[in-house]
């Protein structure tokens, strides 16, 4: 059985291959993928008003089954306290870069600093962990992290069961293709590694039963701040 399933893997990959090398029989073995110049004919900025792109991104946030919030500046700290309070919130995961001004006093900060990282027991054993992001993308109402200031490595907001974000204003663009743009120096220049999150994490299994927090926190709070 295991030999039969191996050859047809093999039949399958050979199939795919031919069919690529007739379709590049052509091609010079010089021509690199960047001398062809492709046209790309999809928007690449959103013209929308500013007020109307962050709704449309609370909106599809939303709509993952996310719970978002919006607050002025000055309100942030009582509003993470307050979402804090209402979850029982005890100890917070926090990476490198969050403001000082936005820890509730009555949490405990656990620090992930490079001298003193968290283990994961300590990452899935905390009550969840807050971070700013990169960007928010209204199309798709999804959260961007390039692991910079106030986000921290992929296993602080991967392993924790509860995620609360802040996203101001201002990082919020309008498409997807904005949004690539705007990451393309932390990629290309500083090798980061970027995460989408678009809602709690979420699978089916084989009958369609909907699992959450399988691969990531089983439930995302966003707090939008302007």
């Amino acid at each position: 059985m295991v030999e039969v399933e191996k050859r047809f893997v093999t039949s399958a990959r050979e199939e795919i291959l031919q069919r690529i090398r007739r379709a590049t029989y052509d091609v010079p073995k010089e021509e690199r993928p960047e001398d062809v110049p492709v046209e790309c004919g999809y928007r690449k900025k959103d013209d929308a008003p500013r007020e109307e792109m962050i709704e449309h991104f609370a909106e599809n946030v939303t709509e993952y089954e996310a719970t978002v919030r919006r607050v002025s500046e000055a309100g942030l700290k009582e509003a993470i306290t307050q979402t804090c309070q209402e979850r029982d919130i005890r100890r917070l995961v926090v990476p490198p870069g969050v403001p000082e001004g936005w820890l509730p006093d009555s949490v405990e900060a656990l620090r992930d600093d490079t001298g003193t990282l968290l283990t994961n027991q300590e990452l899935d054993e905390s009550d969840g962990v807050l971070t700013g992001c990169a960007l928010g993308i209204a199309q798709t109402g999804t959260i961007v992290l390039d692991a910079g200031e106030g986000q921290g490595r992929r296993a602080l907001t991967l392993l924790p069961d509860y995620h609360l974000c802040v996203v101001r204003e201002e990082q919020i663009v309008g498409l997807v293709p904005q949004a690539f743009a705007w990451l393309a120096d932390a990629v290309k220049r500083e090798g980061r590694a970027v995460t989408f999150i678009s809602g709690p994490s979420a699978t089916s299994d084989i009958e369609l039963d909907r699992v959450e927090g399988v691969h990531g926190p089983r439930t995302l709070e966003v707090i939008i701040a302007g």
